[in-house]
């Protein structure tokens, strides 16, 4: 084969590779809760993947997450398509994905009950189900709590206090809206339940692993990185299921010391 040949060759399959790539879905996200702890993680990292959506009761709150923001934590989040909105109305959730062609969905609700009111959850995720139907979105993400449904086993014995006192109505709220997803609505999506242990602002340190036992701690940001591999990853090995994610060790653990999630680390 002679130079120009070689040449004419690999053009054509540069040409071949940049079709391919050009052709894949463009990842588009919509983010429920984007100004909380693993919501702004998910639109923070998010944005990095492709465009994101999200939906917030006050603009100004949302803001560059501590855990992967590093210096620039707190200055405003800029990049992503932002709905000021109740999530708990449905012309407000629906104005997320008109025109968005969203292809996944996370939902990382939270608040005091006094604040947000006893059912937000479990409203606010209706309506997003409801949107997800209409518009043909099937991937989502919903972060609940180790303690939720069946896991109350796996939270550690002073969590589960709180569980039955101070937090019961927040817990009843998480409960119902699980039950979207195992005998609701829901059940027909391709739904991933998340169920992080104790939620920290740390840089993101890779380590996410799923719990039988007792459940530590993880980073908000490990937990929003878990939810857009749930969304993005064709073949994610837990959709249909309520995976409890943690970091450090519980009393079910073996800890990923690989290259792959602590880097140089891994020799210490």
């Amino acid at each position: 084969m002679t130079v120009v040949a070689r040449i004419g060759v690999a053009l054509a399959l540069l040409c071949a590779n940049a079709a391919a790539l050009s052709m894949r879905p463009r990842m588009s996200i919509a983010v429920f809760g984007g100004s909380g702890g693993v919501g702004s993680e998910a639109v923070f990292q998010g944005l990095k993947k492709g465009s994101v959506t999200t939906l917030v009761r006050n603009k100004a709150k949302l803001v560059i997450p501590p855990g992967s923001g590093g210096a620039d934590a707190g200055k405003p989040l800029e990049g992503a398509n932002v709905v000021v909105g109740d999530v708990t109305k449905q012309e407000d959730v629906d104005k997320v994905f008109e025109g968005q062609d969203v292809t996944g969905v996370i939902i990382a609700l939270g608040g005091k009950t006094k604040d947000v009111g006893p059912t937000m959850c479990t409203d606010g995720t209706t309506c997003v189900i409801n949107a997800m139907k209409k518009y043909g979105v099937k991937r989502i993400a919903v972060v609940t709590s180790i303690g939720a449904g069946d896991s109350e086993k796996q939270a550690p014995f002073v969590f589960k206090i709180l569980m039955n006192t101070v937090m019961r109505s927040i817990f009843a709220d998480k409960n119902s809206q699980e039950a979207l997803f195992s005998s609701g609505p829901g059940k027909d999506l391709e739904f991933t339940v998340v169920r992080p242990g104790g939620l920290t602002l740390e840089a993101p340190n890779g380590i996410i692993n799923i719990v039988d036992g007792e459940a530590g701690s993880i980073t908000r940001a490990d937990v929003a990185d878990f939810c857009l591999t749930a969304v993005s990853e064709e073949d994610f090995p837990f959709v249909g299921r309520f995976p409890c994610i943690s970091s450090d060790k519980g009393t079910s653990w073996t800890k990923d010391r690989s290259v792959k999630t602590q880097g140089a680390r891994s020799s210490a």
